[in-house]
């Protein structure tokens, strides 16, 4: 069987730059055949903020869901805003609910990408998003992918207007899906 990537951004809202730009390494890993692509939504995972006390008495039914989810997978592959220059709360939460039930984080490779109004494409926060995965064991990939003004970059389809941001995303997905295979 082939290799498994999990897809999802760290936001919620309906019109998110990172739901589209996730979409788009998506559409362009599922091009590759052997490759068993999924993309979830968040919204549909929600989970209260990560309290011990909601913990003991049992994990929630989303959070288990995810586990088993992220459990399947061999890579995964998150679009995220960055909040204040660092991690979206919302993902933080994500990550930490999973990693309380039975922890499936260990070894799996993970791209981090982002998306943002501003100049720097979210990856101010995409530096401090890499460490709870590289806590948890997580095989990080070096390369990121940002991508500056978000609110000017999709077309009404979805796709990305400008052709070298694609090209620029495809070739750094290439490099990470090799990566894992030689790994």
């Amino acid at each position: 069987m082939g290799m498994k990537i999990l897809f999802f951004a760290g936001s919620l809202r309906t019109g998110s730059y990172n739901k589209k730009y996730v979409k788009v390494a998506y559409n362009i890993v599922k091009a590759q055949s052997s490759i068993e692509c999924e993309y979830i939504d968040l919204i549909d995972y929600p989970l209260p903020v990560y309290n011990n006390d909601i913990e003991v008495k049992g994990f929630p039914e989303a959070c288990q869901q995810l586990c088993a989810k992220v459990a399947a997978q061999d890579a995964i592959i998150i679009s995220s805003p960055e909040n204040n220059g660092s991690i979206a709360a919302l993902l933080k939460n994500t990550v930490d609910w999973i990693s309380r039930n039975q922890n499936p984080w260990p070894k799996k490779h993970i791209f981090l990408m982002g998306a943002s109004p501003g100049a720097l494409g979210a990856i101010r926060g995409l530096w401090h998003t890499r460490i709870p995965f590289e806590a948890l064991g997580c095989y990080v990939y070096p390369e990121m992918s940002g991508l500056p003004k978000a609110n000017d970059a999709f077309a009404e389809d979805g796709s990305l207007k400008d052709k070298a941001s694609h090209d620029r995303l495809a070739k750094s997905l290439t490099a990470f899906l090799d990566h894992i295979k030689k790994t």
